[in-house]
């Protein structure tokens, strides 16, 4: 049996200002840091034998702070990168709200209609996201594997191993920094096993 152990990155600067990212990237907050090493002791015991990532700078220091002192052989996948936002990254939501009030709708309320002139529709995550996903089961019939990727990136697999239509992106658990999915494959199907777990973060302040 597969297990995929599929983590948001931790809060960053841009996350705390509500700005959007993308392909671009902010530092990790110290409250991010934080909640990822809360993560490391919650996963401490389980024997993970490899990690693939997003090549994003705050994916990449999520996952160094997850595995600790660990030697586990690490890939890094531009298919796990964030949603391509185009001239919306680095602007706040509220910019966004005011200068592409057309867009940011369909973004939140009809993402399957979401069709921006520079950048990615969340059809064109789901697809690169789900080939990652099937590029680690092709490759490892056993075993934990941990997956640091991004938030959309995970709302669009989350549609997918529930057999769900896009419109519905929104509608599942709200995908928190470092909250883990957890989703095992037999060879044939995917089984949802844990969706968005913060149980880690008990306590803490959450934002983002």
């Amino acid at each position: 049996m597969l297990k995929l152990y599929v983590i948001r990155h931790a809060e960053t600067e841009w996350n705390a200002q509500q700005r959007m990212q993308g392909w671009k990237d902010s530092s990790l907050t110290e409250t991010g840091r934080k909640h990822a090493t809360l993560l490391q002791e919650r996963l401490r015991t389980v024997p993970f034998t490899a990690l693939y990532c997003s090549p994003s700078d705050r994916t990449k220091e999520t996952a160094q702070i997850v595995l600790g002192q660990r030697d586990v052989p690490m890939y890094f996948d531009e298919r796990l990168r964030e949603i391509h936002l185009g001239h919306w990254e680095g602007k706040t939501i509220a910019e966004i709200a005011q200068t592409d009030e057309r867009n940011h709708y369909y973004f939140y309320h009809e993402p399957h209609a979401y069709n921006p002139i520079v950048g990615e529709t969340f059809l064109d995550v789901q697809r690169r996201a789900v080939a990652a996903i099937q590029h680690i089961a092709d490759t490892h019939s056993e075993g934990h594997i941990l997956v640091v990727t991004h938030g959309v990136v995970i709302r669009t697999l989350l549609v997918y191993w529930k057999q769900q239509p896009l419109a519905q992106l929104w509608e599942n658990s709200r995908v928190y920094g470092t909250s883990v999915t957890i989703v095992s494959f037999d060879g044939k199907q995917w089984t949802l096993e844990c969706e968005s777990n913060i149980s880690h973060l008990e306590g803490e302040m959450i934002r983002g």
